[in-house]
């Protein structure tokens, strides 16, 4: 997800040769995180099945489907496989139905119900941003597909204001859960970021509704209504990064906990990069130029906290292997 949308944001800013190496990256990670996930699914004992699909984590599994997408959005916008994308999108499309219904209904019928400062995070939010991305690739496609152009119109854009209200029902309870629920450094893990992230991709799909209005009347008719809603989207992301900002600050210096890598800290950088596309995409929109130059200082911070952030997996990957390596030294 992180790799594929700094790819994007690095296409946008015309950065050709940053966006192809990030979209190798990301396509290899893809299948081996596929098959990573299947062996897995594989090992895991059965009667932790329920224990796995009702747990604080389960939200996390969402990330299929918008890492899925944001894959196919990279294939259409960089290769131009409008094949390969459907079939990405429908395979997103597939997930996102069995995995959100199946999470919000384990959330709602699992007994007994957890404490809601360690059942709810920011991973909560991934509902809003698999939900999103299978919009934006669905708007994509949708000028390729002829007579099935209007109803993926349809569906994507029930998509984007759907993803919006279940962005308006998550936060909600996420406020509340900050503001009046005692918070420890701990408990304040980089995933929050995503309350920025899911407005930031909820942007991006606005945008690209709006941009192909030409090709489908009702879009035109609700044009008012949907650029309004999306620049609100950016503004509301806009606002969450001071404050997001000065509770890393808080956790960090304040509260003193160290910073070591964790696989984490990639819901930091998404919507780093998620932010950077969702600006380029309402400069474009708004036809303003102002828009670009903060655009462009964010998917600078992105790309460099990917980086970072990469560097981190490599060593955390190399920890591992040499402890393996020493426990197999040490058996005999």
């Amino acid at each position: 997800m992180a790799t594929g949308i700094i790819s994007v944001g690095a296409q946008l800013a015309d950065l050709p040769v940053l966006a192809w190496a990030l979209f190798g990256i990301a396509a290899i990670g893809y299948g081996v995180l596929w098959l990573l996930m299947i062996i897995r699914l594989i090992l895991i004992r059965r009667q932790r099945w329920s224990d796995l699909i009702g747990s604080a984590s389960a939200p996390e599994c969402l990330t299929i489907v918008a890492g899925t997408c944001v894959l196919g959005s990279q294939v259409v916008l960089l290769v131009g496989n409008v094949t390969c994308g459907l079939a990405l999108w429908f395979l997103g499309g597939v997930l996102w139905i069995l995995l959100l219904y199946a999470f919000f209904l384990a959330s709602f019928v699992i007994e007994p119900k957890p404490t809601l400062e360690r059942g709810l995070t920011g991973t909560w939010l991934l509902a809003t941003v698999s939900t999103e991305s299978v919009a934006i690739l669905g708007t994509l496609l949708a000028s390729h597909l002829g007579s099935w152009r209007d109803s993926l119109f349809l569906i994507s854009l029930s998509l984007y204001l759907l993803g919006g209200f279940l962005y308006a029902l998550i936060i909600t309870m996420i406020t509340y859960r900050l503001i009046f629920i005692p918070l420890s450094a701990d408990m304040l893990t980089p995933p929050y970021w995503i309350s920025m992230g899911a407005e930031a991709i909820t942007v991006v799909a606005g945008a690209h509704l709006i941009m192909k209005a030409a090709d489908w009347t009702i879009v035109q008719e609700l044009l008012p209504f949907l650029k309004g809603l999306t620049l609100f989207f950016w503004v509301t992301a806009t606002w969450w990064i001071p404050l997001l900002l000065a509770l890393g600050v808080w956790r960090h210096v304040y509260q003193q906990m160290p910073m070591h890598y964790q696989s984490q800290y990639w819901s930091l950088v998404f919507p780093l990069g998620m932010y950077a596309t969702s600006t380029f995409e309402i400069g474009r929109l708004l036809d303003l130029p102002v828009f670009s130059a903060g655009a462009y200082l964010v998917l600078y911070v992105a790309v460099a906290a990917w980086l970072i952030t990469f560097l981190g997996l490599i060593q955390a990957i190399m920890e591992h292997l040499r402890g393996a390596s020493d426990e197999r030294e040490v058996a005999p």
